[in-house]
């Protein structure tokens, strides 16, 4: 085992766009457990959309990322030493201290996963974090009943092919996705949805209008704007929205308008919901052994964009802003 650790730091708070020049690569000592302790070498980590929040230093639902420190988020990899009960060398394991090759950490913030069940980098989609909270917004936040009609933002994204494929799998009449490419838009084809379009090609309320002219039931927000204003628009009576994320807005520099037809929440009794997933750990057993089965019979499937190499961890988090990646994006340590 070598003894230098590689770690990505935030280096500034970025001001709009994020830029490369906002991160550092940094040599530090591999560290040594102590009681209770795991060192693992990381094998993949995750980059998602909600860390473009924690890069500023505002007040949020979780702390910012410290300057000058090394960044944070989900990973799986292998024990190479440990101080601590129930954890031996070769054991594998799914905790939150990414962005680094090695990570030092109490053994209670680790859970083992199993690489001969599913693969790695799946602890990190389909049957981690991702998953749950595409399971959890469809299922338990928008309570999507069988034969209704489900719409989904970034729908070729981590969390929206997977909430599309569940909807599917569990009744949904009719389900649609927005994709900001012609290539997306085949491969939500490809995984069941009934309708999908290219968010590019004509106003969003405009489009999914011709993909539902009965208008929806449940819509699965993971980009706000005008998303979620032609969501409103396109409700049914009684209709749900599970608001996952806002991409649309994270980079902005000024305060987003309010959807413009907000007041049609009155008339049609509608449901606007934001969650986090750590509210919904109460499901993972129900979860993960649903998705697990639809897994194991290839019934469900999950993308995954793999940027090779730690240093280029940066370059992997901004192509995701950018909506480069197909499905989850990782980078494989």
């Amino acid at each position: 085992m070598t003894s230098v650790n590689r770690e990505i730091h935030l280096a500034s708070r970025p001001t709009g766009w994020p830029t490369a020049e906002n991160f550092r690569l940094v040599e530090t000592p591999v560290p040594t457990p102590g009681p209770g302790q795991i060192l693992v070498r990381n094998r993949y980590v995750s980059v998602d959309p909600y860390m473009r929040g924690r890069m500023n230093d505002t007040k949020s639902y979780i702390p910012p990322f410290a300057l000058d420190a090394p960044l944070d988020g989900g990973a799986v990899g292998e024990v190479v030493a440990t101080e601590a009960e129930g954890f031996a060398v070769g054991d594998h394991v799914l905790h939150g201290l990414g962005w680094r090759e090695y990570a030092l950490l109490d053994a209670r913030a680790a859970r083992p996963v199993d690489p001969d069940l599913a693969p790695l980098a799946s602890y990190l989609s389909v049957l981690g974090m991702t998953g749950l909270a595409a399971y959890a917004g469809l299922v338990e936040v928008a309570g999507m009943k069988p034969g209704e009609t489900v719409f989904v933002s970034a729908a070729a994204g981590a969390v929206g092919s997977l909430v599309g494929q569940i909807a599917r799998l569990r009744g949904a009449g009719r389900v649609i996705g927005s994709a900001g490419s012609p290539a997306k838009v085949d491969r939500l084809r490809d995984l069941g949805f009934d309708a999908a379009f290219d968010y590019h090609d004509a106003p969003v309320a405009e489009a999914l209008s011709e993909a539902a002219p009965n208008g929806i039931d449940v819509y699965f927000d993971n980009v706000g704007g005008d998303h979620l204003e032609a969501a409103i628009g396109a409700m049914r009576p009684h209709g749900r929205v599970a608001v996952c994320g806002m991409i649309a807005q994270y980079n902005a520099v000024e305060p987003p308008a309010a959807p413009r037809n907000l007041a049609q929440v009155i008339g049609k009794r509608l449901t606007l919901r934001g969650f986090l997933v750590s509210d919904h750990g109460h499901l993972r057993d129900r979860f993960v052994e649903e998705v697990a089965g639809w897994l194991r019979e290839g019934r469900i499937s999950q993308d995954e964009t793999v940027v090779e190499g730690l240093e280029r961890a940066p370059e992997a988090f901004l192509g995701l802003l950018r909506g480069e990646n197909l499905g989850k994006m990782l980078v494989r340590v």
